[in-house]
């Protein structure tokens, strides 16, 4: 199997962390740019919690929680301890956690098991990168066990990511290293110096309609078995770094849309717009349509987008070169700062970022906070729209099966099977770049 982009840049830049950290690190001492999460002395910075749904946990009343946590850490204890700066679960109890919460991470982690082990890492609160015996002796190869650690397991049957790429277990009796990469939802894993999880997407197993949530803590999973852990380290990935990486992920057959020096190939409201620090910007108290000269039936989007406070734009679907984009083109997607107190409270959900206006509405909270760069990927194909923001999943429609729309304003144009793309101004300086775009066969051909 072909190694992505982004799997490359992580060999590059961190094979030799690899072997410092599984073999020749200084003990529970991070490497440059990583923080120690585990202090090799105690258990500081963690509590215990078992499996339990981070849904149903928000629910609770502060004294409800506090509760929970008060006695699924007192169980723990049972079961954790602090050896030679190990830390170690005899294979029960509550699972270590990490007092903080996490969003766009590198995680580094040793660990040692034995056989007939089952055991994992919960990101964000969330089953899980898999950790389990792979022997055939181990008695689970009927659930893919066969096919070794590191896949995430609790994604759906067939799932990218579910199975590892590769066995890169290593014998029971030695230290096996993970390296994971999670950007959004989209997850690389490394083990043993060999990609098993190729940036796929996290599933939420709490929730299946709903994407991963947006940050949570780091669980160490207990199940079945002695489980050793050392040198686990964590790195914050700044928007800027996972923009990059978000935007070369399979970037094969993309071409650019934008020179990043003018508005050649664009056409429609040209006066209205500015070329700002190579950056397309909607100029200030004006607006209208942005659009390029070709059209395009079925194809993939990618772009980065920066909100001023209050911010309103869109991107223009399959627009016919006229009229209104919500409307007479296939749909208009909202480029929106949502949380600000002049939307928050006072718009349809429709109306939100990443929704096609007025007709089907987006997941919420997971755009970057307003003035930094967010990286959006949308997919157009047949009558179906699916919009990526920051690497998570936060629209996947089909809007030939809608019937309701807001404000019973019905939109003429969503049957379209072809068009132009663009922005579709509100008056706000909202700013474009690195915009790229990869048509794809047309279903209807």
């Amino acid at each position: 199997m072909r190694t992505s982009i982004l799997a490359l840049g992580l060999i590059v830049a961190y094979s030799w962390t690899f072997a410092l950290a599984a073999d020749d690190q200084p003990l529970n001492k991070p490497p440059e740019g990583f923080r120690a999460l585990f202090n090799g002395r105690d258990l500081t910075g963690w509590y215990g919690m078992g499996h339990f749904s981070p849904i149903k946990l928000k629910k609770m009343s502060p004294e409800e929680r506090a509760a929970k946590k008060t006695a699924d850490t007192a169980e723990a204890k049972k079961h954790w301890r602090v050896e030679d700066g190990e830390l170690v679960n005899d294979g029960k109890g509550p699972y270590m956690t990490t007092e903080q919460e996490f969003g766009d991470i590198e995680l580094m982690v040793d660990y040692k098991t034995v056989a007939k082990a089952d055991s994992g890492i919960y990101l964000r609160g969330t089953p899980q990168v898999q950790i389990w015996d792979y022997t055939k002796e181990g008695g689970k190869w009927g659930i893919g066990a066969d096919k070794g650690s590191g896949g995430l397991w609790n994604n759906s049957k067939g799932a990218p990511g579910k199975d590892p790429l590769v066995l890169a277990d290593k014998p029971f009796g030695q230290w096996n290293h993970f390296l994971i990469r999670q950007l959004g939802a989209r997850t690389t894993v490394f083990l043993n110096d060999k990609c098993v999880v190729d940036n796929a997407i996290m599933e939420n197993f709490w929730d299946r309609k709903s994407p991963l949530f947006a940050q949570g803590p780091i669980q160490l999973q207990t199940h079945g078995g002695e489980i050793r852990w050392r040198n686990i380290f964590v790195r914050g990935v700044p928007p800027d770094e996972a923009n990059e990486n978000l935007m070369q992920k399979n970037a094969e057959g993309f071409k650019p849309l934008f020179n990043g020096k003018d508005l050649s190939g664009w056409t429609g409201a040209i006066e209205n717009y500015e070329v700002v620090d190579g950056a397309i910007r909607c100029k200030p108290h004006k607006g209208g349509t942005l659009f390029t000269k070709d059209e395009y039936d079925d194809f993939v989007v990618r772009l980065e987008f920066k909100l001023p406070p209050g911010g309103n734009n869109g991107l223009a679907i399959r627009f016919p070169g006229n009229g209104n984009p919500a409307y007479n083109g296939m749909c208009e997607l909202q480029v929106l700062d949502t949380e600000h107190k002049r939307y928050l409270g006072r718009i349809d959900a429709r109306q939100a970022h990443g929704s096609a206006y007025g007709m089907v509405a987006a997941k919420l909270g997971y755009l970057r906070p307003t003035g930094q760069w967010n990286c959006q990927e949308v997919t157009v194909v047949g009558s179906t729209v699916k919009v990526e923001l920051n690497g998570t999943v936060i629209l996947d429609t089909d809007l030939s099966k809608v019937t309701d729309y807001m404000a019973n304003s019905k939109h003429p144009g969503k049957t379209l099977k072809k068009g132009h793309f663009g922005f579709a101004g509100h008056s706000d300086p909202v700013e474009f770049r690195n915009i790229m775009i990869k048509p794809l066969e047309s279903k209807d051909n």
